[in-house]
């Protein structure tokens, strides 16, 4: 082992040297990855977040965000808190436990090509500044989500010319891949102010302005992103409009006086409306208030799959997962590297004979 000199080791030091937790490695892989004809590949960069790479070489990342929770158990003052979407939902007067529980997994900043930023909704776990900030300055990326993402992305300095806002019908191309913006059903975004004030006897109507679910359709099939919404029988429609391969659902764990993730059994309705090959539930890794067990999926998946015929993929967060060879597999695993194992003949400290 090298010699240490603890007294030149401080707090930047320590930062510099241990975040993001995965380094360079994500970037690399997605970096280093060529997609075959006929296929995707897709990356799970924690709660909403991945990214998607195209046999054109497409890169497309939804709601990269690369930020940390609660750092304090203290909560602020009520009224600095009373505008966010829980606080609101449950009446509570203190902040709940967002611990953030997943690594960071991809460094934003060393991210050399990306042709798309897109944002779901307006939640700051869905739109980062951090991953702004770096793809303006060190790539071509266009930023695409709905008005008030765009309106966001505006204020924090992102040119007006690479802003692309949309609304439910709108679509966009970008290499060999189209994406297709369409209704939300995040009735979360719904709590989050503008306009603030009592909601009651007064429902806003422009939830097409807060966020969007996106069909991201590749080559090698179609990806339906649910960014944070609920189930809703719109989902059926959206089945019947696009042919979905994989879909992705913010499944989750919700405590008392809490409807904001997707519940296991609506988890599995969304795929079986939507007509999908592949169901993949995200977000529940991300905060500790909302963290659940994905088996809760795999229980229901099997006591029902004489209805529901869509596969059920189970991922973990810096996964690849490739369609359609990984759609069989069930569940991510990650390397173990035995790939490399007895290149050479093993150098073991003691007797073959043992």
């Amino acid at each position: 082992m090298s010699s240490v000199d603890l007294t030149k080791i401080d707090r930047d030091n320590w930062l510099r040297d241990v975040f993001p937790e995965w380094g360079t490695y994500l970037n690399e892989e997605i970096e280093e990855t060529k997609v075959p004809p006929g296929k995707f590949c897709m990356w799970w960069l924690c709660c909403t977040g991945i990214w998607v790479k195209t046999p054109g070489d497409a890169d497309i990342a939804v709601d990269f965000w690369a930020q940390r929770g609660m750092a304090t158990k203290k909560s602020p003052p009520y009224e600095e808190i009373k505008d966010t979407q829980i606080v609101r939902m449950t009446g509570s007067r203190v902040r709940h436990s967002f611990i953030r529980v997943s690594p960071q997994v991809i460094d934003p900043f060393a991210v050399k090509k990306l042709d798309a930023v897109l944002s779901t909704h307006i939640h700051r776990d869905h739109i980062c500044q951090y991953v702004a900030a770096a793809s303006l300055k060190n790539t071509e990326s266009i930023f695409i989500g709905p008005k008030m993402s765009g309106d966001i992305w505006a204020g924090w300095g992102v040119p007006e010319k690479r802003i692309v806002r949309m609304k439910p019908g709108d679509h966009y191309k970008i290499k060999d891949t189209e994406i297709f913006a369409l209704e939300s059903f995040d009735r979360t975004a719904l709590l989050t102010p503008p306009p603030t004030g009592d909601l009651r006897g007064k429902f806003p109507v422009d939830m097409d302005e807060r966020a969007v679910n996106y069909v991201i359709k590749t080559p090698g099939g179609a990806i339906y992103h649910s960014g944070d919404s609920h189930f809703s029988n719109y989902y059926l429609k959206h089945g019947r409009q696009h042919e979905i391969d994989v879909c992705l659902v913010s499944y989750g764990e919700n405590g008392p006086g809490i409807t904001d993730k997707v519940t296991a059994s609506d988890t599995l309705r969304i795929a079986w409306s939507l007509n999908a090959k592949v169901l993949i539930p995200i977000h529940y890794d991300l905060w500790s208030a909302q963290n659940a067990d994905p088996n809760e999926l795999v229980l229901l998946h099997d006591f029902n799959k004489h209805l529901m015929k869509f596969k059920l993929f189970i991922w973990k967060v810096g996964g690849k997962f490739t369609y359609p060879d990984d759609q069989d597999r069930g569940r991510y695993q990650y390397p173990k590297g035995d790939e490399n194992f007895f290149v050479d003949e093993p150098n073991i400290p003691f007797p073959s004979f043992l």
